[in-house]
């Protein structure tokens, strides 16, 4: 069996840089444990300030939690992310999506009309980067207003930012044996 090992220092609120260190006390004091990601992200103060305050203004916008987590479910799915995967599907089921629509979310896809249409746009988005414009008047017909798509547009940019920082770094899953956390205890 092959332990994963990330590319980047997995950090925690002891070693990470003195910047880093409130962000993280604060995830650790909101969800008692810290994701990988975000201990991969606090080598960057920059990088780890400018997430934290993205996710935030993202999480006070007018999409639901359900629409944001299909949003990072076809993300997390389109650059193989596991650990976004396995994530966002727990966060879906708990924001009270069933698997069904879990399943349609990670191929950009929904049973609701409304939603099926938001995610073909987004779809569209991250394959081509130019949607074509009937699917931008599909997503409006369907009731997303401007402030919505331009909202889903940015849920797009911070978990492809997301995945691509768990893809690249070889992020492992969190609650998994990782190697070099193992051998700094020892």
């Amino acid at each position: 069996m092959k332990t994963t090992m990330s590319r980047f220092q997995i950090h925690d609120e002891l070693s990470a840089p003195e910047r880093s260190a409130p962000i993280l006390r604060g995830a650790l004091s909101g969800a008692g444990q810290l994701p990988n990601f975000l201990g991969v992200l606090a080598g960057s103060p920059a990088a780890l300030r400018a997430y934290a305050r993205f996710r935030s203004e993202l999480r006070h916008g007018n999409l639901s939690l359900a629409t944001f987590e299909r949003i990072a479910l076809a993300v997390a799915e389109h650059f193989g992310s596991e650990q976004g995967i396995v994530m966002h599907s727990r966060t879906a089921r708990a924001a009270g999506l069933g698997l069904d629509e879990v399943a349609r979310a990670r191929q950009f896809d929904s049973g609701d009309p409304a939603e099926a249409a938001l995610m073909q746009y987004l779809r569209a988005v991250v394959e081509d980067g130019r949607p074509p414009m009937h699917l931008h008047e599909e997503a409006r017909e369907a009731g997303w207003t401007d402030e919505q798509l331009l909202e889903a547009i940015a849920a797009v940019s911070l978990e492809s930012f997301t995945a691509m920082v768990n893809v690249a770094g070889e992020v492992p899953l969190d609650g998994s044996q990782e190697e070099s956390r193992t051998l700094k205890a020892a």
